[in-house]
């Protein structure tokens, strides 16, 4: 195989022009597919609009009287404030002027507060909840408890102990200048308002939809740019001590370069756009597997001309030598992603294709643009510094671990299966979870904002159960209103689930009494916005609102699921209502943790087909069944650091296994590789394996320092998906090399000695 793998590869040497012409012609389709990205888009959402408009006369609904009904949750920002005194006559005047400051701001549409709430009867008097100036503060006491036992402004605008009051902003979105506008302005225009009166002490922050999307998106924008100059100005210097010349370093980060622009080029031709793993995730993955294989190429090539080859003659041979190595690992690399397309959502899908998309683009990469860089003037100079640097002086040295493992091979085999074994059954214990807040950095302003919403209102997310029926049966059916009833007390049996609200609320508010019969009657007396905020007679439906904390969905998974079961139930009791819970934390709890596990399978499959690959390559299981432990181990350390860590497994955490299982299994293949060369050549075990530690060992430590070096800087981002993703990450490469020089020398020679092994592409 490896002489078939040479011919094929000698064009690179010997038609440079053709590969030079190559290299164009992909970067030109590259560069069509940047820029043809936004009439894909287009194409697409036209698509989708026009099938959204063909429905006919027949499948729309009747048509909905002209109400606007009033919402909760149709808010941008939520500012929220917080007080001892807002039923105080100061409190109240604090509380009107702020709203009449901030609604005389240009993008600010409307608000909606509890001063604002529609009255419950139609035929009562529209007086606000909080008493007008001059008011005694007996009147004062009698509002606070009316707002209490108001069912849209308890646990919805207020809180239960009438400390935290909500203001639900709208914004005008044309009138928007600036990010800032959305947020600290808002805060500041309200600070400003409130300390007008001085007596009165409230304290606001904001959070809603807008502020927390634009906080995690400036966070993520922030930290990226910031990181990354500082990671690659870290991994630059690093190299340069390492390599010992520019040269060098500008050759070695070629291959990743366009491996990455590349990818991110042809990709945009299948609308793989609002993927969160390709924009974040595919770039990392494919740049380091590039980075890991040029620096394996390179060393070869500059020991090659070091050793007196000329150019031609050390490119063609370093590219026989490595270039094997890296075809495995993009083709054992490609085929586990593979994988990813078996999942069951489409995100993960895409994820897995465009993985296999650019880990062979990137391979394609390296052996071009390496190999014809070196042939250029560039290369001229390549091999100078070679045996000057730190890893190669000292190389010699480090050897002596390799003769210390191979006088204790059964140990450290058993303790590297063991121990591997045993993190493994730690890392099992992860449970899939995901918060909102972990997108936003700790001690952000949306995220406390964001806390102190669960802590008095319940939560800031809602999600609701529609209630839905046959046209057969009416709308003011008494049976409808056992149903809430039922959903109602269901919801309110769970202690996480806060403040439900449904058209039973608004009708137990109005005075008398009654069974079903009497009070559903009584809905002709709410007001059309009220009523039709959690009733569209038109459309079948009622709906109960019910509020989420941040908690995470390894706490809400099984509430959700004992409220469906308890669905179930109802339905199953009255055949005519159909019941569906949806909302965000719904969604997450379906669809988010199902990508989690979607992920985990994928790649836990994707491990297993790796080994499998490299057994039928090597045509030894023998050795696919070594390269288990020293490929498991990493993964098997990172996740045993999350688990004793208390974290959990979320989606930052899946891909950064992600990007861990390429690492891994490259530098083990490039060791496994040159120790079955060696091992035909000498037929010799011990000295097979010191001269593939000889061969690949600068590459590995080289990569690792680098590696780690790189990740490392993250650690001190307050973006707290960052470093979770940079700690594993260092963990992992760390962890890799460890077992590359103790488990994986160990077992080859406890294992493998037993029977001359083969060539890649000879029988065993």
């Amino acid at each position: 195989m490896n002489q078939v793998f040479a011919r094929a590869t000698d064009w690179t040497v010997l038609r440079p022009r053709v590969a030079s012409c190559l290299l164009i012609l992909i970067s030109l389709v590259s560069l069509i597919g940047y820029q043809s990205s936004d009439l894909i888009r287009a194409r697409f959402a036209t698509k989708a609009f026009d099938e959204n408009e063909s429905r006919t006369d027949e499948e729309k609904p009747d048509t909905p009287p002209d109400i606007e009904p009033v919402s909760l949750t149709d808010t941008d920002a939520i500012l929220v404030c917080q007080s001892d005194h807002f039923f105080t006559p100061t409190g109240a005047d604090t509380m009107r002027h702020v709203v009449d400051e901030l609604e005389s701001l240009d993008f600010v549409t409307s608000i909606l507060w509890m001063d604002r709430v529609p009255v419950l009867n139609i035929f009562g008097l529209n007086e606000p909840l909080l008493p007008r100036q001059g008011a005694s503060p007996a009147r004062y006491a009698a509002a606070r408890d009316k707002a209490k036992a108001h069912p849209l402004v308890n646990g919805q605008l207020l809180s239960s102990d009438g400390q935290t009051m909500l203001l639900m902003v709208r914004f005008d979105f044309l009138q928007i200048e600036t990010d800032d506008a959305c947020t600290e302005e808002l805060r500041q225009v309200a600070e400003r308002a409130a300390a007008e009166f001085p007596d009165i002490d409230i304290r606001f922050m904001v959070t809603g939809r807008v502020p927390i999307l634009l906080t995690a998106l400036e966070t993520h924008e922030e930290n990226q740019l910031k990181y990354q100059l500082i990671g690659y100005s870290l991994i630059l210097i690093m190299s340069l001590i390492l390599f010992r010349g520019w040269t060098s370093v500008l050759v070695v980060a070629l291959a990743p370069a366009v491996g990455v622009f590349w990818t991110l080029g042809i990709i945009q031709f299948f609308d793989f756009d609002q993927n969160p793993f390709i924009d974040v995730v595919l770039p990392i993955l494919i740049s380091l597997v590039g980075f890991t294989d040029g620096v394996h190429l390179l060393i070869q090539i500059r020991r090659n001309r070091a050793a007196g080859l000329d150019r031609s003659a050390a490119v063609r041979q370093g590219v026989h030598k490595v270039g094997l190595a890296c075809a495995l690992t993009s083709l054992t690399t490609a085929i586990g992603f593979g994988s990813l397309m078996l999942a069951n959502h489409e995100i993960v899908q895409q994820f897995g294709l465009a993985c296999v998309a650019g880990v062979l683009l990137t391979f394609l990469a390296v052996i071009t643009c390496i190999p014809l860089a070196c042939l250029s003037p560039l290369g001229r100079n390549i091999h100078h510094g070679h045996g000057d640097g730190l890893i190669d002086k000292n190389l010699s040295r480090i050897s002596q671990i390799i003769d210390w493992v191979l006088h204790r091979t059964r140990l450290l085999t058993t303790t590297g299966i063991l121990v591997t074994l045993g993190l493994t059954m730690i890392a099992l214990t992860l449970e899939p979870d995901e918060r909102r807040s972990s997108s936003l950095p700790t001690g952000s302003e949306a995220s406390l904002a964001l806390a102190q919403m669960d802590r008095a209102m319940g939560g800031l997310e809602v999600a609701r159960v529609n209630v839905s029926w046959s046209r057969d049966l009416p709308g003011d059916d008494p049976r409808l209103l056992d149903v809430i009833r039922q959903v109602d007390d269901l919801l309110a049996s769970e202690p996480l689930i806060g403040h439900p609200i449904s058209i039973r609320n608004l009708l137990d508010a109005l005075p008398g009494q009654g069974d079903s019969v009497d009070r559903i009657s009584l809905l002709d007396l709410l007001p059309p916005p009220l009523k039709r905020a959690f009733y569209t007679p038109e459309d079948r439906q009622a709906t109960i609102s019910f509020r989420v904390q941040d908690l995470g969905i390894a706490r809400y998974g099984p509430v959700f699921q004992r409220i469906e079961d308890g669905l179930q139930e109802v339905e199953q009791a009255h055949p005519e209502f159909q019941l569906t819970m949806t909302g965000v934390p719904v969604w997450r709890w379906m669809n988010l943790y199902q990508i989690v596990v979607d992920l985990a399978t994928s790649l836990g499959t994707a491990t297993v087909i790796i080994f499998v690959v490299l057994a039928i390559v090597y045509r030894s299981l023998r050795i696919g069944m070594i390269s288990i432990v020293p490929n498991l181990f990493p993964l098997a350390v990172a996740g045993a650091f999350l688990a004793i860590s208390g974290q959990s497994l979320e989606l930052v955490s899946v891909c950064a296994f992600t990007v861990c299982l390429g690492i891994a299994v490259d530098d083990t293949i490039h060791f496994l590789t040159r120790y079955v060369e060696e091992k035909a050549e000498t037929g010799d075990e011990t000295l097979a394996i010191r001269n593939a530690f000889t061969s690949v060992g600068t590459a590995l430590i080289m990569t690792t320092i680098v590696l780690v070096a790189g990740f490392s800087t993250v650690l001190f981002s307050d973006s707290r998906p960052h470093r979770i993703f940079a700690a594993m990450g260092a963990i992992t490469v760390a962890a890799a090399l460890f077992g590359d020089l103790l488990f994986l020398p160990a077992m080859l020679k406890q294992f493998a000695s037993r029977k001359k092994s083969p060539a890649p592409g000879q029988s065993e």
